[in-house]
């Protein structure tokens, strides 16, 4: 259960301003249709997560205990550090309206998830936790937790955000993560 709540909480805070959570804001206000944005998006971040979480497993199974703590407990305080810059924001000029919701939504937020923070801190608690399914679960209700609300009440929430403060906290929590990973805690 610890793995489903670290990964929900990270994954949630995490998304709060960065550049998906403001993908799924504009996919939103193009598309109008709720529903099919959010199963674009959720499948996308199941599929993405799915081979985030795993690629962190395999690296946590192949590499010495010791060894895969410093990298877990170094990648987790660089991504505290990632986590203070914001998101530049651009228009998903690769997805076309003429697309449907779905399909729009999927391919564009699969396409924006790699290499995104979520993505990275997903791979890094799947290897710290060593419990794929929980991880997973956990990471997707974070994206959906953090996504969600943006989708229904879009701009009037999203400007009221202390975004620089959600950062901090968020860039915290992975140091603490970094810290008990490098003292051999957790």
């Amino acid at each position: 259960m610890e793995s489903f709540i670290t990964s929900l909480i990270a994954i949630m805070l995490a998304e709060i301003g960065d550049k998906t959570q403001f993908l799924a804001l504009i996919l939103a206000s193009r598309f109008k249709k709720p529903l099919p944005v959010i199963a674009g998006i959720f499948l996308a971040v199941v599929v993405n997560h799915v081979i985030a979480g795993g690629a962190g497993q395999l690296i946590g199974e192949y590499l010495k205990p010791q060894t895969l703590r410093y990298i877990l407990g170094i990648s987790f305080i660089a991504t505290a550090v990632w986590m203070l810059k914001p998101d530049k924001v651009e228009e998903p000029g690769a997805v076309k309206k003429s697309r449907g919701a779905f399909t729009a939504s999927f391919i564009a937020f699969f396409i924006a998830e790699i290499g995104d923070k979520t993505q990275i801190a997903t791979a890094q608690l799947a290897a710290k936790f060593h419990d794929l399914p929980m991880v997973i679960c956990g990471t997707v209700a974070g994206m959906m937790l953090a996504d969600l609300p943006v989708i229904f009440m879009g701009n009037r929430i999203a400007a009221k955000l202390p975004m620089q403060r959600i950062r901090i906290v968020t860039a915290v929590i992975f140091a603490v993560l970094g810290i008990l990973a490098l003292l051999g805690i957790g």
